[in-house]
């Protein structure tokens, strides 16, 4: 078995383990109705079981490569990951004071520009369509389908 099918099995068996851990933490949380606060943890646990087994499967059927040295893939992106933590710090920062809707379109705007490769032409309207429409949708799920207050902030007129 070479090294690259041996280290997707371990991605796939730590993804599949912690999301069964997460499972059974998730379990010993108090249950009010179909839809409360442990439902979102629960689809997130079962989401992580899910990727775990098809990374397992996936990684168990891969064919073994000839040379495996010559299957080198490029190395981390540590810029990108630093851009991306920033992100996520920056959004929590301002996040009450600029409220969910307005810093998460923000965020997600910025967020696709960071992840768009460097040879790929950017579409500014579209990544501003995304980030809107995927803001005002998980603002309304959670504000008006979980009763969640989500911080308001400039917007602070709307309800």
């Amino acid at each position: 078995m070479d090294r690259a099918k041996k280290r997707e099995l371990v991605i796939g068996a730590a993804m599949l383990a912690t999301g069964v851990i997460y499972l059974l933490l998730t379990a010993k949380l108090p249950r009010k109705a179909f839809i409360d606060a442990a439902f979102v943890p629960y689809l997130l646990a079962a989401g992580m079981c899910l990727l775990g087994a098809l990374q397992l499967i996936a990684a168990w059927r891969q064919a073994p490569r000839e040379d495996d040295a010559a299957a080198t893939e490029a190395g981390p992106d540590y810029l990108t990951v630093g851009k991306t933590l920033g992100l996520i710090v920056g959004y929590i920062a301002v996040l009450q004071w600029l409220g969910f809707p307005i810093a998460t379109v923000a965020y997600l705007y910025l967020q696709f520009l960071v992840l768009t490769p460097h040879d790929h032409r950017v579409s500014h309207p579209r990544y501003l369509l995304i980030a809107l429409c995927a803001a005002v949708l998980i603002y309304v799920v959670f504000r008006h389908g979980f009763d969640l207050l989500l911080p308001p902030g400039l917007l602070d007129f709307i309800e």
